[in-house]
């Protein structure tokens, strides 16, 4: 069972491009400089950024689902970030850098069914495991620790 992992379209986020950091405060958005590596994943590229760049951190619903577990939470995006795209396969470098990751498993009804810890760089195996189950029509990824989204997986 092959996965691709999917990254947040820029289109939601363009609008933000570019602003000055007291027109993003008014729109309850932070600009940041990026201050170590890895620290700052960005969720349109699916790629962590480099020390200097500038970033927004902002709350974003990531399970946009009429079930209990409809849910938004921070995330950062490059500033004028483009969309990272992956092979089926492929795990972006925002996944296999972080120590623990939790996988959430989703049905098509937006209920969760199975919710696994795991280490990043091992991932794929776990991803593979979760969506050979025929309930499961998606995953979604997040910090262990934070619990921050991450990006979401589908059956390729």
């Amino acid at each position: 069972m092959e996965f691709i992992v999917s990254a947040l379209d820029a289109q939601h986020f363009a609008h933000l491009y570019g602003l000055s950091d007291e027109a993003l405060l008014n729109l309850g958005v932070h600009a940041m400089t990026v201050d170590g590596r890895p620290g700052a994943p960005c969720r349109v590229s699916l790629r962590e950024l480099e020390v200097g760049a500038r970033v927004l951190l902002l709350n974003h619903c990531h399970l946009d689902v009429a079930s209990p577990y409809r849910s938004s939470h921070a995330i950062f995006v490059g500033d004028r970030a483009e969309l990272g795209v992956m092979a089926p396969g492929e795990l972006p470098e925002i996944i296999k850098l972080r120590s623990l990751i939790s996988v959430r498993a989703f049905d098509a009804h937006g209920m969760m069914t199975d919710a696994q810890l795991v280490e990043g760089e091992t991932a794929a195996a776990k991803f593979r495991e979760m969506l050979a189950v025929p309930e499961t029509a998606y995953l979604h990824t997040h910090t262990a620790g934070r619990g921050c989204y991450l990006a979401r997986v589908d059956r390729a």
